[in-house]
């Protein structure tokens, strides 16, 4: 996933063309530049497809280790997950579009951000065009730094950390040094210039800027790989249950879920709260102390904001009451 995600952004950088960038940089015109990055779905199909991958994981590993389920005759029912399932390819469409929707308005908003202002700072459009797209690396043939794939926040520490070099003020730059991101590498250099009381110069500021958005990029790859993975093995869990089931006579209130924490130190403190939170019937949420319902770790369809998903490590246990409607 972390991959699919990475490899769709050097695949952006790779094609746009800067050119077309500085003429409408050049122009004022901010929104045609941002056009000019073509950042659009298409762009993240890598990613449409890791998703799928990890769905159709979950919902496999949950059919194949249901407990042995049979009909009125005694005999047993075979379940296999499907999915080409109609409301397995609903998720599916709709969560994927939802996620490469948010990546590509958060990164739209990030760069707007730092488009308006570099040229309200009047620089030059060939050096903003390249702090957004990257630096082409003649050896390795593809773009390294700039600002496409990251958060908005992320280009805001990207920004910062440049002004911080450039300054030539020494507290800003120790500021610089205490970035747990950057490039160590770099250290000497930026040690050096502030012992002899001078600013870096623009080109050095460049480079060690560059990797350190390299870097920032691998923390959002990693970020959305795992919080994606996850949502996704969790909802094909889920929906292979429910294929299970619909193959009995059995109704979705017959099931008892249980949330399961990881239980360590690293689980937010609303999740180690639900821990154990038992709730009947397949559609009913659990609901986190932050009053937010999920219906598995990750979900996020009935409202759950990023506090409650990212990097969710946790789980559920799904039975279903084989004495239902005994009396």
């Amino acid at each position: 996933m972390r991959d699919a995600f990475i490899l769709s952004i050097v695949e952006i950088k790779s094609e746009i063309t800067l050119k077309i960038l500085v003429e409408r940089l050049a122009k004022g015109d901010i929104g045609g530049a941002i056009e000019a990055l073509n950042l659009e779905r298409a762009a993240f199909s890598r990613l449409d497809n890791a998703i799928a991958t990890a769905f159709n994981a979950g919902g496999t590993a949950m059919t194949g280790h249901m407990p042995m389920l049979r009909d009125a005759s005694g005999h047993r029912i075979v379940v296999r997950f499907d999915v080409r399932n109609l409301r397995a390819e609903e998720w599916l469409r709709e969560h994927s579009a939802t996620a490469v929707t948010r990546i590509i308005e958060d990164q739209r908003a990030g760069l707007r951000a730092a488009l308006e202002k570099g040229m309200a700072a009047g620089r030059n459009p060939n050096s903003v065009a390249l702090d957004i797209a990257g630096r082409l690396n003649r050896a390795s043939g593809r773009r390294e730094g700039g600002l496409v794939g990251l958060t908005t926040q992320q280009t805001d520490y990207v920004a910062s950390a440049r002004d911080e070099l450039l300054s030539g003020d020494a507290a800003l730059m120790r500021n610089y040094l205490a970035r747990g991101r950057r490039d160590k590498r770099f250290d000497r250099s930026v040690t050096r210039a502030i012992n002899e009381g001078r600013a870096l110069d623009a080109s050095t500021v460049s480079q060690i800027v560059g990797r350190y958005s390299d870097r920032l990029l691998q923390l959002r790859g990693e970020m959305i790989g795992r919080t994606e993975a996850l949502t996704s093995l969790h909802a094909g869990k889920y929906e292979g249950f429910l294929q299970g089931l619909d193959k009995t006579n059995y109704p979705p209130e017959a099931v008892t879920r249980t949330w399961r924490s990881a239980g360590d130190h690293k689980v937010r403190h609303t999740h180690a709260a639900m821990n154990g939170q038992v709730v009947q019937g397949l559609s009913a949420p659990f609901v986190s102390p932050s009053g937010a319902m999920l219906r598995y770790p990750g979900d996020t369809a009935l409202g759950a904001g990023a506090d409650e998903v990212v990097h969710c490590r946790c789980d559920t246990d799904m039975e279903i009451d084989f004495s239902w409607g005994v009396t």
